[in-house]
């Protein structure tokens, strides 16, 4: 009934720039938190960013003042602005939204795949 489509992922150079975006559809009625989670290989999946229905923020302390995670509520639209990359940023990118149909419930994206190179 909701679909999270990634999409800007890709591979780049130690100390660039990436923009993922991440767009829900389907029978919504509201989104409430919206986020960024992230997978290396061999690692728990861990929060990247997060953002609420009314724009306050909540960042891991690894991309702070490298990332920045924001939302188009009228495109049901999160971003990710990802500045400054490094190696260890390489992982699977998930996107995922509290979504309310007739109940609130969480969806995750499929994921996208982000390489960082030195």
């Amino acid at each position: 009934q909701v679909q999270l489509v990634e999409s800007g992922g890709g591979l780049v150079q130690a100390g660039g720039s990436l923009r993922l975006s991440c767009a829900a559809s389907g029978r919504i009625l509201s989104i409430h938190d919206m986020g960024w989670y992230r997978q290396a290989p061999g690692n728990q999946r861990e929060l990247v960013a997060a953002i609420s229905s009314g724009g306050s923020t909540n960042y891991a302390d690894s991309v702070k003042g490298r990332f920045t995670v924001s939302r188009d509520n009228s495109k049901n639209t999160v971003y990710l602005q990802m500045n400054g990359l490094k190696p260890e940023d390489t992982a699977v990118y998930y996107c995922n939204a509290d979504v309310v149909i007739f109940s609130r419930k969480t969806y995750w994206g499929q994921g996208t795949q982000v390489t960082v190179h030195s």
